[in-house]
């Protein structure tokens, strides 16, 4: 048989090769491609149901991204050997697709859609998540599946002062910051990334560059599209739509709307009052479509609308009004929900030290979303496995967030942690970790937020409370991070309103929404989605200039309470202590079998680990009590010491002969106390002189050039 294989290349702007293949794999999706990078091949598969299921609400898009270990080469070290569900790592990158595609859907879409991204070959040198979002477009671009354009999504990172489009893994260590950003070919749509400390100005010029690059990616998808001759998407039922009822609808709410959100309440009440609006809403457009007879519809082809329709296109048509009026409240009063200033920050409430029993703790409350936020200390042992297809590595930093539904004051199952909270706890974690000295401070360090209540963005309380827990552990962190979650509201006449920390409402009005978290002196952590087309740098430049104002605010607020991480970690806190030794020195510590250090462990209460790292070993000790820590420390460090001729040493009598003693003078190391060197007068015999176990004072006279060690206890006492 023959297989149509259509492809397009195009080349990054290092100058090497991306090719977008379709026609050979997956043949029966509605949508399928393939794009290479090197030996990295990504398989991306799309399909939608023809129709919408019956009283469809909303966009059903599921996003799916898995990398198959065979992609690399491995087998799963899961008890079933195989792909199970989704890894957090490949979770993150499912979030990053489904939020750059979801807005290219059209409005009026509801048909289920699926797009599957699988990693089905491996490439040690790629991150494949960069190529991920082009793949998925890619797959749409070459479908009959509505989209109103495509977009991609490319890696930019700042190295050695050059600014690089999907650099490799190797060079991304060494980035000062490392942003994904998505786009069409004429707006960005979603930037999400981390920093040491960036500037604004880094981070405009960053998604600019980016964007140029993207245009090139899209273009070669309308390349290959064109080649398949695809001019026309399928046709699809649209929701049903009633003009008269939408009128009527404004007609009775729109006044009412505007004055509920002037009142600024809380948002209990708030929520209240609009629902007792709506309410009244649908009794009345119930009540003036009872008596409607079909004569009366300007089509007599058009069936009445039942009761159940009138509902729902009330809801429906009751929403849109309300987002409508609350913007324009918003952009026109420059007052909100709340009857806040718009760069105005709600009130915060910081307390420390609020757990007696975790190694620190920290109460964050910014409005009405408060994060309870712990640090626990543990050892190498604790770390975190992060496995993908091609590598598995090793945290010593986790960081989890958890939002219970009482936080929200709804009741619902509690299950696993959801795609949203692995997402924000992310964010958190690639902020915070930019100020943690992970190289220098010995600890495996779990932080775990618990949202106590949730009205604007958990996930920067998450920020902050975690930076003061750090503190209050005393984590050497260098500096306070904090975080602010901002928004956007714009109107075609050109108004515009920038909103500083904003409520949950807030959230679903914006055209941009975008959190911003960082120091001091510059940001650690961005994710920003924006929704509306053309929005110009000299928006974004004020948007981001008035989140730093927003930050600096919040900053200034936790150096009062805490302004440094504490001197010393919490008296109940665990010790730890690492230290380098020779490689040579490994085999002496661990004992054969594991023997020696076994006994150290057990003799001591410590725990001890060791691993050898450039050509050294790294030991590290972890103990409850410092006592412990001290015991274990001094074992092997006389372990590791090196005897020095003329120096005296506390021996233990190990063994006696006729001829003298065996002493040992440090563990694992024995000299000879010959029988003439135990006391000035002569000794005749060894009987009734020392028995196994004594301790003996000696001088460590000489090393000979077999490496035997000549002690002395006799040149410790004046001769007589």
């Amino acid at each position: 048989m023959t297989l149509h294989v259509n492809q397009e290349k195009f080349n990054l702007p290092d100058g090497s090769e991306v090719v977008i293949e379709t026609g050979k794999l997956a043949r029966q999706a509605n949508g399928a491609v393939t794009v290479r990078y090197k030996n990295c091949i990504l398989l991306a598969t799309v399909v939608a149901n023809k129709e919408a299921k019956e009283g469809q609400g909303f966009f059903p898009l599921s996003v799916d991204y898995q990398e198959k270990y065979a992609s690399a080469g491995r087998i799963p070290g899961s008890f079933f050997k195989r792909e199970s569900k989704l890894s957090d790592y490949e979770i993150l990158i499912s979030r990053l697709i489904d939020r750059a595609l979801r807005p290219l859907f059209p409005e009026d879409y509801l048909c289920e859609v699926q797009v599957l991204i699988n990693l089905i070959s491996s490439d040690e040198t790629v991150m494949p998540d960069a190529l991920a979002c082009l793949a998925a477009s890619a797959a749409l671009a070459v479908s009959d599946i509505p989209i109103k354009e495509m977009i991609s999504e490319v890696r930019v990172s700042k190295i050695d002062g050059k600014i690089i489009i999907n650099p490799s893994k190797q060079d991304l260590k060494n980035a000062h910051y490392d942003f994904i950003v998505a786009a069409t070919q004429t707006n960005v749509m979603m930037v999400e990334g981390e920093a040491k400390e960036c500037s604004e100005d880094e981070l405009i010029e960053a998604i600019a560059v980016a964007h140029e690059a993207i245009k090139v990616q899209i273009k070669a998808q309308e390349l290959l599209r064109n080649k398949l001759g695809l001019t026309q998407k399928r046709t699809y039922n649209k929701p049903l739509e009633d003009e008269t009822i939408k009128n009527q609808v404004h007609d009775f709410a729109a006044k009412k709307i505007e004055e509920i959100s002037l009142q600024a309440t809380a948002k209990e009440q708030r929520t209240e009052l609009y629902n007792q609006l709506k309410e009244a809403c649908i009794t009345h457009l119930k009540s003036l479509h009872e008596s409607e007879s079909p004569e009366t519809k300007d089509s007599t082809d058009m069936k009445p609308l039942s009761q159940t329709d009138i509902t729902n296109l009330t809801k429906k048509y009751f929403e849109d009004l309300k987002w409508t009026v609350v913007r324009n409240v918003v952009i026109d009063h420059k007052i909100r929900l709340d009857g806040r200033k718009t760069n105005e920050i709600r009130p915060l409430y910081i307390e420390t030290d609020i757990l007696p029993s975790p190694h620190g703790s920290a109460l964050f409350t910014r409005g009405e979303t408060q994060s309870l936020t712990t640090i626990t200390l543990g050892t190498k042992l604790d770390e975190l496995m992060i496995e993908t297809a091609a590598e598995a590595n090793y945290s010593r930093l986790i960081l989890h967030y958890n939002f219970p539904p009482f936080s929200t004051g709804e009741v619902k199952m509690m299950r696993g942690p959801g795609r949203r909270e692995v997402g924000h706890g992310n964010l958190a974690l690639r902020s915070i970790k930019q100020v943690i000295p992970l190289d220098s401070f010995p600890y495996t360090l779990r932080i775990v937020s618990d949202i106590l209540e949730s009205n604007g963005s958990s996930s920067m309380a998450t920020v902050c409370a975690s930076s003061l827990a750090l503190m209050d552990a005393g984590v050497p962190i260098k500096e306070h991070v904090s975080g602010i979650a901002m928004g956007l509201i714009s109107r075609e006449d050109g108004k515009y309103a920038i909103l500083s920390d904003i409520l949950g409402d807030e959230d679903h009005l914006g055209d941009m929404d975008f959190k911003v978290t960082g120091t001091q002196h510059g940001i650690c952590g961005v994710q920003m989605d924006i929704k509306v087309d053309g929005l110009s740098k000299e928006i974004l430049t004020e948007a981001l200039a008035q989140a730093k104002e927003g930050r600096l605010h919040i900053l200034k607020a936790m150096q009062h309470n805490i302004q440094a991480p504490r001197p010393d970690l919490k008296p109940h806190a665990p010790r730890m202590e690492k230290i380098i030794i020779d490689k040579e020195f490994i085999g002496a510590v661990i004992g054969p079998g594991g023997k020696i250090i076994q006994e150290m462990q057990r003799t001591t209460g410590a725990t001890i680990t060791i691993e050898e790292i450039n050509n050294r070993g790294e030991v590290s000790i972890f103990a409850k009590e410092k006592t412990a820590l001290d015991a274990a420390l001094n074992k092997i460090k006389g372990i590791i010491a090196v005897p020095e001729v003329g120096k005296i040493y506390d021996g233990i009598v190990k063994g006696i002969k006729e001829f003298g003693a065996f002493v040992e003078i440090l563990p694992g190391k024995q000299g000879l106390l010959h029988i003439s060197e135990i006391q000035w007068e002569r000794l005749e015999t060894m009987d009734g002189i020392f028995k196994e176990g004594d301790k003996v004072t000696v001088k460590l006279l000489d090393i000979d050039k077999t490496g035997k060690y000549k002690l002395s206890k006799k040149i410790l006492t004046p001769k007589k």
